[in-house]
């Protein structure tokens, strides 16, 4: 902001935005692929993540999350409207159930990508109870037996891996 002026400071603004792009810039584009299957549209849908994030730049709030989450929220919003244009271009149009269904699979896919982002977040042991429990459906002590650690342990590292896990999804900009 402009110190007399109560005016933006561009300047400070777009060096903060330019700041951004290199912190941040990196792992918007791998969702954004990830998302969307097509490096240019990847490319186009972080371009206008920024773009949108400029324009908007005098609404950002620290105190109501991180700069990353407030632009993977932007980056959410800009996918979604690029696979709506994209499946307007290429589609008849379909009665309002069968496009439900379609939101619903892509935004399950879209929070299954960000559990898999999530969980290369995790340390190794808590990966693989996680894995274990949840995506091969062994109990607690299945788990314990097969890594030879007491069940306690298994336990503790569940509650804390599950716990590193909603910190990683809300800093990637899931609301539940």
């Amino acid at each position: 902001r402009g110190m007399d002026s109560g005016e933006p400071d561009e300047r400070a603004d777009e060096q903060g935005l330019r700041a951004a792009f290199l912190t941040h810039g990196g792992e918007l584009v791998g969702f954004a692929r990830k998302a969307l299957w097509s490096p240019e549209q990847a490319d186009d849908a972080v371009q206008e993540t920024f773009a949108r994030a400029w324009r908007s730049r005098t609404r950002f709030d620290p105190a109501l999350g991180s700069l990353r989450t407030w632009l993977f929220a932007i980056e959410r919003r800009v996918i979604l409207d690029l696979v709506d244009r994209r499946a307007k271009i290429f589609t008849v149009p379909i009665d309002d159930r069968h496009e439900l269904a379609a939101e619903d699979r892509f935004e399950s896919s879209m929070l299954g990508w960000q559990v898999e982002s999530a969980l290369t977040h995790l340390q190794p042991e808590h990966r693989m109870v996680i894995d274990e429990l949840y995506f091969n459906g062994r109990t607690g002590r299945e788990v314990a037996e097969l890594y030879g650690v007491p069940e306690g342990t298994v336990r503790s590292r569940a509650f804390y891996a599950l716990r590193m896990l909603r910190v990683a999804m809300e800093e990637a900009g899931w609301d539940r």
